[in-house]
């Protein structure tokens, strides 16, 4: 359990609308944990952007509070709240140099020259890029210009770095190998970090905690291994990572578990995450990788073990593993992940009966 002084930010309260009616951010109540690695994390128009400007100070709150080490931070302008910020574009002055744009925060702050050229070094060797000191941003290419942003975020040693979607201009090889890059630095340094991004793998690979947003709330705020395996809503469920739907009836209750009745008359017993009532209609959500597939229409003989029947439509090579495309009278279409080396792709025909099997403990029952 974390301790009050171990809390660098709160959000209490904390609303934002643009027009006076629509609330882009709802009553936002929000921990931030000295030296974290914290990502917001949501689809377009969710409010993670929105809050992290509030507390760039680029936005004001509505109403609530926002606090940096209990410093009420609503009404602060940004230079003068001991915040390093990276923009999605870098944002940096395309007529400076590299150390001339790290050091324009020193510059802003009046900061005296020697201490200035000092801190820019130090800076620049946190991203390992002294050697750039003298090159314009014309002349670096986009993970270059990322350290650059990143260094000057850095220059003025902030208690906290906020990122928004920084590696979104990166090709895929380069954006992975920036992702480890910040992690790296994030442990090495001991700075929380606070990270804009849309991409799951993104949130996942960095985090130690991540805030998913949908509809202006923070839907779920936990660890990236509890976001994946024990998602607390639907919402969750199928914006973290792969799930599979299926659509039916809660029949009976036993604790924390439930049965599901599908339309084809088809029972399934899963956590009742959602707290459905009996009789009440209910999404059953089950990750690829949980599910043992077999060829032909037999009942699993675990009986511990869901079986749900079907039809092979496809399969698709992934390189490390193989996607099966299955089919359900009166559900959505299913995949499964196979891993290589087994005969899926021998034995595959469209159209062949398969079971599907999969525990109890796996399968999550939102009302």
């Amino acid at each position: 359990m974390q301790k009050s002084e171990d809390v660098i930010v709160n959000f209490r309260g904390v609303r934002k609308t643009y027009d006076g009616e629509t609330l882009v951010v709802k009553a936002l109540d929000l921990d931030i944990h000295r030296g974290e690695f914290l990502s917001l994390l949501g689809p377009s128009g969710s409010g993670k952007t929105t809050c992290l400007m509030m507390l760039a100070g680029f936005e004001f709150p509505t109403g609530g509070e926002i606090r940096l080490d209990g410093k009420l931070l609503n009404n602060v302008p940004p230079h003068k709240r001991d915040i390093g910020m990276v923009f999605q574009n870098y944002a940096l002055f395309p007529h400076m140099t590299v150390e001339q744009n790290v050091g324009y925060p020193l510059t802003v702050r009046k900061v005296r020259a020697s201490e200035r050229a000092e801190r820019i070094d130090d800076a620049l060797s946190m991203v390992r890029m002294q050697s750039f000191a003298k090159r314009y941003p014309g002349q670096l290419s986009g993970g270059q210009q990322q350290r650059i942003a990143l260094a000057r975020a850095l220059v003025s040693k902030p208690k906290l770095v906020l990122m928004d979607e920084p590696l979104g201009a990166l090709d895929k090889q380069l954006r992975e190998h920036m992702q480890y890059e910040l992690k790296s630095l994030h442990e090495e340094l001991g700075l929380t970090f606070v990270y804009v991004t849309h991409d799951q793998n993104e949130a996942l690979t960095m985090s130690d905690r991540v805030a998913v947003f949908d509809k202006g709330m923070v839907q779920q705020l936990d660890t990236v291994d509890r976001l994946y395996e024990s998602p607390c809503n639907e919402f969750v469920a199928n914006f973290i990572g792969d799930s599979n739907r299926l659509r039916g009836t809660v029949e009976t209750i036993d604790d924390e578990f439930c049965a599901l009745r599908l339309d084809d008359g088809t029972r399934l017993v899963g956590r009742n995450v959602g707290n459905a009532a009996s009789g009440a209609s209910a999404i059953a959500c089950i990750r690829p990788e949980r599910i043992n597939i077999a060829y032909g229409s037999g009942r699993q003989n675990d009986s511990a073990a869901n079986s749900l029947l079907g039809e092979a439509r496809s399969v698709i090579y992934f390189g490390d593993h193989i996607r099966m495309r299955c089919s359900f009278t009166g559900q959505d279409e299913c995949f499964v992940k196979v891993p290589l080396g087994t005969n899926a792709l021998t034995e595959f025909s469209p159209g062949a009966p398969v079971t599907l099997a999969f525990a109890p403990e796996h399968l999550r029952i939102f009302a």
